[in-house]
C-alpha cells in the first residue's frame, strides 16, 4: 500500500526560527513554538493567525524546546530553553501561568527541558538534566509548585516527557536511549526500555494508551506495546537517513508519523510494518502531528514544522483540510 499526501498551505506569517514544536489541537488550530522565542496559534483550514488579528505573547528572549497542549485544545504549555514554564490560555490570549525551574530555590529543583500537561489539566510534568520527571501544579494559584517527584534511578538528562492520554502514565526518554514508564496514582517506575543506541527525541502515545513510539538519533522508531511485561517491544521502523527526530500516532492509530534531520516526513503503516508515503521538505523537520479529528475518508491530515521556521499543512489525497 502507497498514500499521496499533498502540500495544502502553509501559514502566513512564519517563524524568523527553526520551529521546534507543533500541536494540531481538538479545535482544529495549530501551535507552534520556535528557537526564535515565540508561541503562535494558527487556523488550520488557511494558515492565519487564530483568532485574525490576535497578539501573540511576546516572544521569550531564548528559544521555545517543548510544547504541550490540553485535550480540550484551550491551554498550551511550553518551555524555554534556560527552562521557563509557561500556560498560555489559547481562548483569551493570556498567560495564566509561569514558573522559573532555573531558579534553584527548592532542594533538588533544576531547570526543566520538556514539559507535559496532564489530561486532566491539573498538573504536568516536567524533566531535565537529572533525568527524574518532576510532576507541578498547573493550577494559577499555585502554578509550578512541586507535587512529585519520580525518579528513574539513572543520572541522564531526560530529553522527553509525555503523559498518557488515560493520565495513568508518564513516559520518559533520555539522552542515552532509555525509555521509562512511571505510574502517576503510584508514583513508581514501572518499567524501563533499552530499545535504542541513542538519544530518544520525541515520544507519542496511541489514542487508547496502549501504545508507545519513540524517534531516536539512531534513526530507528520504535513501537511499544505498555500492556505487556516482557520488553514490550512490538516493531522498528526503519528508513530514515539521519536522526528521527519527531514522532506521532494517528487517532485511530492506524498510521504513525515521524519527521527527520533528512528533511523528510515519513508516514507509516503500523500494521504492515512499513512506510507507505514519504513527503520531502526544505529542512530538518522537528516537529509533525496529526490532525486530532478523524477525515471524512482517505488517510487525513498533518502538520509539520522545522529548520525554516514554517508550519506546513498535508492532507490526504482527496482530503481536504
Amino acid at each position: 500500500m502507497s498514500l499521496a499526501f499533498l502540500h495544502a498551505h502553509d501559514c502566513s506569517e512564519p517563524h524568523s526560527d527553526a520551529i521546534w514544536g507543533a500541536a494540531w489541537t481538538s479545535t482544529d488550530n495549530v501551535v507552534s513554538v520556535s528557537a526564535d522565542g515565540s508561541i503562535k496559534q494558527w487556523a488550520s483550514s488557511s494558515g492565519q493567525r487564530h483568532p485574525p488579528n490576535a497578539e501573540f505573547p511576546a516572544p521569550h528572549t531564548l528559544g521555545l524546546v517543548s510544547l504541550s497542549v490540553s485535550p480540550d485544545g484551550q491551554r498550551a504549555l511550553y518551555n524555554s530553553l534556560e527552562g521557563l514554564t509557561c500556560l498560555w490560555d489559547l481562548t483569551s490570549g493570556e498567560i495564566v501561568g509561569r514558573f522559573e525551574s532555573y531558579t534553584r530555590s527548592a532542594e533538588g529543583a533544576e531547570p526543566s527541558w520538556s514539559v507535559s500537561l496532564s489530561p486532566s489539566g491539573e498538573t504536568y510534568a516536567a524533566t531535565g538534566g537529572s533525568g527524574n520527571v518532576v510532576v507541578c501544579s498547573a493550577q494559577s494559584e499555585t502554578f509550578g509548585q512541586r507535587v512529585a517527584s519520580l525518579a528513574s534511578g539513572r543520572s541522564k538528562y531526560g530529553m522527553f516527557c509525555k503523559h498518557s492520554p488515560d493520565g495513568k502514565r508518564i513516559a520518559l526518554s533520555t539522552e542515552t536511549g532509555q525509555i521509562y514508564l512511571f505510574d502517576v496514582e503510584a508514583g513508581t517506575l514501572t518499567t524501563t526500555y533499552t530499545s535504542h543506541a541513542l538519544s530518544v527525541r520525541s515520544l507519542a502515545w496511541s489514542a487508547d494508551s496502549s501504545l508507545l513510539l519513540s524517534a531516536s538519533e539512531d534513526k530507528r522508531l520504535v513501537l511499544h506495546d505498555v500492556r505487556t511485561s516482557a520488553g514490550g517491544t512490538v516493531a522498528s521502523f526503519t528508513g530514515h537517513a539521519s536522526w528521527a527526530l519527531s514522532v506521532d500516532i494517528s487517532q485511530d492509530a492506524r498510521l504513525a508519523l515521524s519527521g527527520s534531520a533528512d528533511k523528510s516526513i515519513k508516514v507509516w503503516d503500523i500494521g504492515a510494518r512499513a512506510a507507505v508515503s514519504t513527503v520531502q521538505d526544505t529542512g530538518e523537520v522537528w516537529s509533525v502531528s496529526w490532525r486530532p479529528k478523524p477525515s471524512a475518508g482517505g488517510a487525513g491530515a498533518f502538520v509539520s514544522g522545522g529548520e525554516d521556521g514554517v508550519v506546513r499543512w498535508w492532507r490526504g489525497a482527496g482530503v481536504a483540510v
